[in-house]
């Protein structure tokens, strides 16, 4: 399948337009400076506030954003005329989600510098944000594609920011309720793990929780490619 840069450059500069004209959605890009703000300096370890920063921001920055540019697209039905022109399936959902992965990863840069953050390897940190962008990108998608208005695209997110914000409280009650251990495989669960890795670490530390962050951002993404895809038919 061909890619053509210009075209995902036309949609981004599209995107970034409408996205700095809606304000209601454009606002959520302060939140994760504000907790940084608010936050450092606090009683809890760097480690765990690094980690509820970035774990609450995934869903409610990234894949809200991603999922309000979908939804606005529909909504304006500008979304049907964007699949019929020649820009091929990864074109739309490249250009689409750039300015989120952009927007992402500068906010959450300056907010993890603010708390003066430093991880053990900044390799594996690096691989494991940009990873994660990815990830609640297509998770932000998926819920663009199911909503129909940019309100039901706010209220879509909120599942994911449930099930994945507090997946890594529900794992450390694993072992009164067993059944929670399947919440220690979510994503933001193996991000928690990462942030607390200590000099010393074994490649193996490092490579699981990569692996299994790896593993739900390509399902995540094969989904909202095949959900996209079927909209493209349904059209």
């Amino acid at each position: 399948m061909s890619i053509s840069l210009k075209r995902i450059r036309a949609i981004v500069v599209k995107d970034y337009k409408e996205f700095s004209r809606n304000y209601s959605v454009s606002i959520v890009v302060l939140f994760p400076l504000l907790f940084a703000f608010l936050s450092r300096g606090s009683s809890p370890a760097s480690t765990e506030m690094v980690g509820i920063l970035l774990n609450f921001s995934f869903p409610m920055l990234t894949s809200l954003v991603q999922a309000c540019l979908i939804a606005e697209e529909k909504e304006r039905n500008t979304l049907r005329s964007l699949m019929m022109t020649p820009a091929t399936t990864m074109d739309v959902l490249i250009g689409k989600s750039t300015l989120v992965f952009i927007m992402s990863s500068v906010v959450l840069a300056i907010a993890t510098s603010i708390f003066g953050y430093e991880p053990a390897s900044i390799g594996a940190f690096a691989a494991a944000i940009m990873l994660s962008i990815v990830l609640y990108t297509a998770a932000g998608t998926i819920c663009g594609l199911f909503s129909k208005t940019l309100l039901e695209a706010s209220l879509s997110v909120f599942p994911v920011f449930i099930v994945f914000s507090m997946a890594p409280y529900g794992a450390m009650r694993a072992k009164d309720v067993p059944i929670f251990k399947v919440l220690d495989y979510a994503p933001s669960s193996q991000l928690a793990h990462l942030l607390d890795i200590r000099t010393g670490f074994t490649t193996g530390e490092i490579i699981k929780p990569l692996l299994i962050i790896l593993a739900w951002t390509v399902g995540l993404t094969i989904v909202s490619v095949m959900l996209y895809q079927r909209r493209l038919k349904d059209e």
